[in-house]
């Protein structure tokens, strides 16, 4: 296994950095442009220019044909790319390679920072964007509903902590305590599609998935359940809203 050192140690190798007047902040995740031009939001970036985009291309530059890449997770944890299996660092880079040559991952963004005021900036994260994608979509077949709406609510706070530098509080410990029991049954493979920029969803499999062809049929056959139950259910999920709608029309009524 290879000490973390010696996996960072390729960084400049694998993607050489261009200078330019931009200010640009490097590392193994993502590469930051900002100042200049890109001040100002009217400005459209000028992503086709030599030496601005480094970790890949644009979507227009991208190649014609689309390119297939399956990643397998083992709770939460993405360990393989395309039957390979990867230590985390070489895994990013691998799929950075990949991202990036597709046009993958740039985004233009205004972000708020700590102390209020706002700042433009373009991104590149091919690699990991890549992988939030595929993640979600295991997710969407393992997590079971409440769990899975909760954590998107959590995820903005997690956010803000890790952006502001809080990641040794408290709170982010709980989170993370939370999120690391999310992730028990997260394991699968994801196959996504690459084309000019976009990610679209190819194949999504789990030894623990939720999603069952057999309950959630639109056939004839009567799955888990008898439809006929429905106006039932509906009756009582509705009758909240049903009370509430005469008490409104009792007072309008009487006045």
């Amino acid at each position: 296994m290879k000490s973390l050192e010696e996996c960072y140690e390729p960084l400049h190798n694998r993607f050489p950095h261009h200078e330019t007047n931009y200010s640009k902040d490097k590392n193994l995740w993502h590469l930051s442009h900002e100042g200049l031009d890109l001040e100002d939001p009217a400005n459209e970036p000028k992503y086709n220019k030599p030496g601005f985009l480094e970790l890949g291309v644009s979507p227009e530059q991208a190649p014609d044909k689309p390119e297939y890449v399956t990643i397998h997770f083992e709770k939460g944890v993405p360990t393989a790319v395309n039957g390979k299996e990867m230590n985390a660092v070489d895994l990013v880079w691998e799929l950075n390679k990949i991202g990036g040559r597709n046009g993958v991952g740039i985004i233009d963004i205004v972000e708020n920072r700590l102390v209020g005021m706002k700042s433009r900036g373009v991104y590149e994260t091919p690699g990991g964007t890549i992988l939030y994608e595929a993640h979600e979509l295991l997710e969407s077949i393992t997590l079971d509903k409440e769990t899975s709406h909760y954590k998107r609510q959590i995820a903005d706070k997690f956010a803000d902590l890790v952006y502001n530098g809080l990641w040794f509080t408290p709170l982010r410990e709980s989170l993370s305590a939370f999120v690391d029991k999310t992730q028990e049954k997260v394991t699968g493979d994801v196959k996504v599609k690459l084309y000019k920029g976009n990610i679209i969803p190819a194949s999504i499999t789990s030894p623990n998935t939720l999603h069952n062809m057999d309950i959630a049929s639109f056939g004839d056959d009567e799955g888990a359940y008898n439809q006929a139950d429905a106006a039932g259910f509906i009756n009582l999920f509705g009758l909240p809203i049903k009370v509430q709608a005469m008490v409104d029309a009792n007072k309008k009524n009487n006045k």
